[in-house]
This record gives structure tokens, sequence and C-alpha cells, in this order.
């Protein structure tokens, strides 16, 4: 059958669970039939289109056990069905995490962030996904639950490649976990994309502690520039221990946009993303390190 945006043309069951125990029941019994439904806003458009096809459709998006924002002295955790809108307007988030909440509020429209989820925007796989970089850098985990149990993963190990994560047939991603950021630490957000609010064609996201002028804690991630979003160990080395200047800022930037692997697609082309890496770097790492209470 012809496909079209505006319609879902193929038949499926729809499942609606107000309980995990319900949805992890469901999955364990479909599992690779079936398809996890929080938001919306991902996997509707690729049903329409054809590219995900699915006998069930097994909705979490009213499970209130996976919506919620707590925070305490160590860490702040974040619910799978949380919307990016509920992310965007929590106080912790704007205060402590600077680039997680720069990501959220450049992404999509506040029609799209008031449907879609945190969970959704990291189970779809995507190397562009705008929440991936930030909860890099700020060493999230997810934990991850089926029928038969619970297990946590690192964030740094949770994408596996295009549209592909850790996750098993039977899991649901139930939680985000980020540690709680102390003295002197300072991140930032940057992302270009063709128009507002558009998917990026390239994203970065950097996470520095200070001790006086000296940077002791340096975390680098980048979104669109490779098979999944990554981090670049060997340019956040070249930062920690050292005083910084901006001298080094401009090294590591050079260093860090030789590491990446872009592409060319239907949003940018490799040479550009290649080009403007180093840019955006130098400025995202300057931000952050003036955010730690850094001079320059």
């Amino acid at each position: 059958m012809k496909t079209d945006t505006k319609i879902l043309a193929a038949e499926f069951d729809y499942l609606q669970c107000l309980t995990l125990a319900d949805a992890l029941a469901f999955l364990a019994q479909h599992q690779e039939k079936a398809k996890i439904l929080a938001g919306g806003t991902d996997l509707i458009v690729k049903m329409k289109i054809g590219s995900v096809q699915c006998e069930q459709v097994i909705s979490i998006q009213n499970i209130e056990e996976l919506n919620y924002l707590r925070s305490d002295t160590d860490s702040l955790k974040i619910g799978a069905v949380t919307t990016l809108r509920e992310v965007e307007g929590s106080e912790v988030v704007k205060a402590r995490y600077s680039a997680l909440f720069e990501a959220v509020r450049s992404m999509a429209a506040t029609s799209v962030r008031n449907m879609g989820t945190i969970g959704g925007n990291l189970c779809n796989g995507s190397p562009a996904a705008d929440t991936a970089p930030p909860l890099l850098v700020f060493d999230a985990t997810v934990n991850l639950a089926s029928k038969c149990g619970e297990r946590i993963v690192p964030i740094t190990e949770f994408f596996l490649g295009p549209g592909k994560t850790t996750l098993a047939v039977d899991e649901v991603l139930t939680e985000i976990t980020i540690p709680m950021p102390g003295e002197y630490t300072g991140s930032s957000f940057l992302k270009l994309g063709r128009v507002a609010a558009d998917i990026a064609k390239i994203s970065v996201a950097v996470f520095i502690q200070r001790s006086g002028q000296t940077c002791s804690v340096c975390r680098i991630a980048l979104g669109s520039v490779a098979p999944v979003p990554l981090r670049v160990p060997e340019a956040e080395a070249m930062l920690v221990g050292n005083t910084v200047t901006p001298e080094l800022i401009i090294a590591v930037a050079k260093t860090a946009a030789t590491l990446i692997r872009p592409i060319t697609d239907n949003r940018s082309t490799s040479s550009y993303r290649s080009k403007v890496s180093p840019i955006i770097l130098e400025e995202a790492i300057t931000a952050a390190w003036q955010r730690s209470g850094g001079e320059l």
C-alpha cells in the first residue's frame, strides 16, 4: 500500500498501559512484533511512512510511575516519559545542568516538546539526538527494565549505531540518572541546524570542572558527526591538568574535530561538518569554562 504521512495505513493492536508491570508483561509476550510508544513524535512518523512496521503498539505515555523529575544532593533522576517541555521547565535543570537545558530548549517546536519524551529521544537511537551529548558529558546512566529484572547502563554504552541501542527486545528504558555537578563546574550545548528548531547538522556539549585556573575534569561530546553520539577523550585529556588559555581551547577544538566521522546526508555535507566543528567546539568550551568561574 502506498504510504502517506497523514495516515496510518497498516493495522496494529494498540495496548495502553497504566503500570510498568503491564507494559513489561505485554512486551515480554510480543517482543519483536511490538513497539513502545511514549510521546510518539518519532514512532508515529516512521509508521506513517512505512519505515517501521509492527503488530502491537504498547503505549507507556500514561504510566505515572515513569513521569517525574527528582533531585537530591547526589543526582537528578528523570522518568522516561517525562516530556521535553517538563525537562525544559525544571529549575534544577536550568540552574545545574545548563547543557541539558540548552539542548532541550533548542529542540523542535513547543508543540513537539509538549509531546516528545526524554526517553523516546534516546531510544530512537539517532546520532542527532539532542539530549545525548549533554547526558554523555554529565556521565549519566540509564535504567533498563524487563519482566526478568533491571540493569543500569552507562549512557556511553547505550548507543550502538544509527537507530540501534543496547535495549533488548523485551526491555523498556525507565529512568535517566545524572550525577549532581559539584562546585566550580560549568557546561554548555550548541548546535547548528538548517533552520531554528531543526534536527542538528552538528551538536556539541561540554562539561568542565576547574581548580583555580586549571581544568580538573573535562568531557566533550558531539552529535551528528558519527554513527553514534560520541565522546572525544583524546581532546578532553589535553585540557585536564592544564591552565586553560584561549590558545589551549583552540588546540583542543582542532584536535576534537579530527576525531569525528561525519557523513553527507540530506541535512549537511561531511566537509561542512568537519569545517564548522572546531569553531562550534571552541565556543562551547569557552562558555563551559567561563560558567565554571574560570577566566580567560
